[in-house]
């Protein structure tokens, strides 16, 4: 039987895994739980072995008695995985199978989270099964509500907001790995600035051009993992990509413009630095940005890849460009 309370490990990995500590191996073993006293007319209710699911969804199931049939979906959330096809028709019926789940239950009866229906189809496993699959709310913790209904959802419960709140909980995820390839970065450029700048010392060159490409990059992480998700509503455009862009001209190429306000010893004009980098930043945040789509039920596989097509050669280019001028200003180029 599985307990409803989290106890300080729960916490403290739950903590961990969204600072992406031990994300991929943050998981359960599949198979079928019971949560309280079921009985045989005990509701059965489908989820993935991410364990930071599976967590959630014991937490809101304080009082009820019920079966959870745990899928193997590699460690992977349920809205993910239904679209990597993990959470699919084919895990579905195999793990009804492989539990006897008809040894243990008097009806034919399977709920399925509302988000994992894009990868299953529900006529196939009552067809293979006999179970007849019932989408269940949104969130886990109107699951009480929905079966004191007689598994009825209302429109409330049927809608995913995204509000700051969970906006916020899922920065780490993203700026975490951002971090990790954009730090290196910034300290390349920084030194490539120290040895090969137009000032007379690597003292000067760092002070003047170092710490500002330096600091393109990591404004271009600010906006593109931390500010686009926080401000996200209030973003013109409906591409992730396009949002990354936005916040970055109206946030972060106003502060590396103020952070170059003393370069003033180049051998090519100020704005060419100037210009080059924040076309750098540019472009780093908003690939940076489209990340984000991965974290949002508001896309979808399709959109995704429509977006990719048309944003990724463009941050391409805006990428090479905004080094060329970079380049150009340090006097690589000459």
């Amino acid at each position: 039987m599985v307990r409803t309370d989290w106890t300080t490990a729960d916490r403290r990995g739950a903590l961990a895994v969204r600072w992406g500590i031990g994300r991929y191996h943050y998981l359960v073993e599949p198979g079928l739980y019971a949560i309280g006293r079921p009985t045989d007319e005990s509701p059965v209710l489908v989820t993935a072995n991410y364990k930071l699911t599976f967590d959630i969804l014991r937490r809101d199931l304080v009082g009820q008695d019920v079966f959870v049939l745990v899928l193997q979906t590699l460690g992977i959330n349920v809205w993910c995985a239904a679209g990597k096809g993990s959470f699919g028709t084919d895990e579905v019926c195999r793990k009804i199978e492989q539990v006897g789940l008809e040894h243990h239950v008097s009806h034919r009866r399977v709920i399925l989270p509302q988000l994992g229906a894009p990868g299953v189809a529900a006529h196939q496993v009552r067809r293979r099964t006999g179970f007849r699959v019932v989408y269940g709310p949104v969130e886990a913790r109107d699951i009480p509500k929905f079966l004191a209904s007689g598994r009825t959802s209302t429109t409330a419960m049927r809608r995913k907001s995204f509000p700051l709140a969970e906006r916020a909980a899922l920065i780490p995820m993203e700026l975490v790995p951002s971090l990790k390839y954009g730090v290196p970065l910034a300290a390349a450029l920084a030194l490539l600035s120290a040895l090969v700048g137009p000032a007379s010392s690597i003292g000067g060159n760092l002070l003047h051009h170092g710490s500002v490409a330096a600091l393109s990059v990591l404004l271009a992480v600010l906006c593109g993992t931390v500010l686009t998700p926080l401000l996200l509503p209030w973003i013109p455009g409906r591409a992730f990509a396009t949002k990354g862009a936005v916040v970055t001209l109206l946030i972060g190429v106003p502060l590396l413009v103020s952070a170059s306000v003393g370069l003033n010893q180049t051998t090519a004009p100020p704005w060419v630095d100037v210009a080059g980098l924040a076309t750098l930043s540019l472009a780093l945040a908003s690939f940076l940005a489209m990340n984000f789509t991965g974290s949002s039920t508001y896309t979808c596989l399709s959109g995704v890849e429509r977006e990719m097509r048309i944003a990724v050669p463009a941050q391409l280019a805006f990428g090479v460009v905004g080094l060329a001028g970079w380049a150009l200003s340090l006097g690589l180029l000459y």
